[in-house]
C-alpha cells in the first residue's frame, strides 16, 4: 500500500544518497512548519523506519545547555509520525493520541531519534478503518544511552467528506 507521502519519499530515496537527507527535511519542515523552528533533520525514511537527529544548538537548549525537553519531544513525535503516516491510507487521518515521557538523566549533546513499525503493525493499518498503536522510538543521546524513555500512541481514521 502506498499514500502520497509515501510515493514522495519512495522518490526521494531513489536519488543519490548525498541528496537524500536534505530532501527529505525540506520535505518534512515545508509541510510540518515548527519541526523546522528547531531544525529536526531526518537522516533516513522509510515504510517500517525513520530516523531523525536534532542538534545541540541555542535555539533548542533549555537553562542548563542540554536539549530542552519539548525540543526531544518534538522529535519523538516526528519521527513517531513520519513513520506511522508513511502507512496511513490516504483516505484517512493520522492523529497523535497520547505521549508519554520518562526523563531517565540529564541529555548530553545531539539527539537521534530511531521509531520503527514492525510487519503485524503495517498489516494492521492496511487492514482497519480505524485504531490506534504504540509506535516505538528510542531516543538517544552522544553517549549513546537512552536519556528518555516515551511511548507514542498513534490513531486513524476515516477522513470526514
Amino acid at each position: 500500500m502506498a499514500n502520497k507521502f509515501g510515493k514522495i519519499i519512495s522518490k526521494v530515496n531513489r536519488m543519490p544518497r548525498f541528496t537524500r537527507s536534505f530532501l527529505l527535511t525540506k520535505i518534512f519542515c515545508s509541510t510540518v512548519k515548527y519541526a523546522g523552528t528547531s531544525s529536526i533533520k531526518l537522516v533516513s525514511v522509510s515504510h517500517t523506519k525513520a530516523v531523525l537527529s536534532l542538534a545541540n544548538k541555542k535555539k533548542v537548549q533549555n537553562h542548563i545547555g542540554g536539549i530542552h525537553a519539548i525540543a526531544a519531544a518534538l522529535l519523538a513525535e516526528s519521527a513517531t509520525g513520519i513513520v506511522f503516516g508513511m502507512n496511513v491510507p490516504d483516505t484517512c487521518v493520522p492523529l497523535l493520541k497520547s505521549m508519554t515521557f520518562h526523563f531517565q538523566r540529564r541529555m548530553q549533546g545531539n539527539l537521534s531519534a530511531v521509531a520503527v513499525l514492525s510487519a503485524a503493525d503495517i498489516e494492521q493499518i492496511e487492514n482497519t478503518d480505524k485504531g490506534s498503536l504504540m509506535v516505538s522510538v528510542d531516543i538517544s543521546d552522544e553517549t549513546d544511552q537512552q536519556p528518555i524513555v516515551c511511548e507514542m500512541e498513534w490513531a486513524w481514521v476515516t477522513k470526514r467528506r
